[in-house]
């Protein structure tokens, strides 16, 4: 997979939960309010942004964490809230996920070895 459509992929999901919590906790349907909008702004930014696209898999996994400390934990929000429900909306990229997940602990911990 080449950069951009890493970082098109990285967007799609971040978007998918932003608006899974969106609905689910402020009870829009289609849109998203004012604040869950601008979180979304904000992430796709950072993604654009991101000069570690190539290498890294997730934003967790990151030694830089480029978010601002209240979108860090806006984000960080979303992401425990909508990270388990994701099976059950949208099961293919929770697998997916679960699986570069376990790949990305793995090559972590080898690489924390040496």
């Amino acid at each position: 997979m080449n950069t951009q459509s890493k970082r098109e992929k990285e967007k799609q999901v971040v978007s998918l939960m932003i608006h899974l919590y969106c609905k689910k906790n402020h009870g829009t349907k289609g849109r998203l309010c004012p604040d869950c909008q601008q979180l979304l702004d904000y992430a796709v930014l950072r993604s654009d942004k991101c000069p570690f696209m190539e290498t890294k898999t997730f934003c967790s996994n990151c030694r830089v964490h480029c978010y601002k400390a209240d979108m860090r934990q806006k984000i960080k929000e979303v992401m425990r809230f909508s990270g388990p429900r994701m099976i059950f909306y949208h099961p293919v990229l929770a697998i997916r996920h679960l699986i570069e997940s376990k790949k990305e602990k793995r090559r972590l911990e080898k690489e924390n070895e040496h």
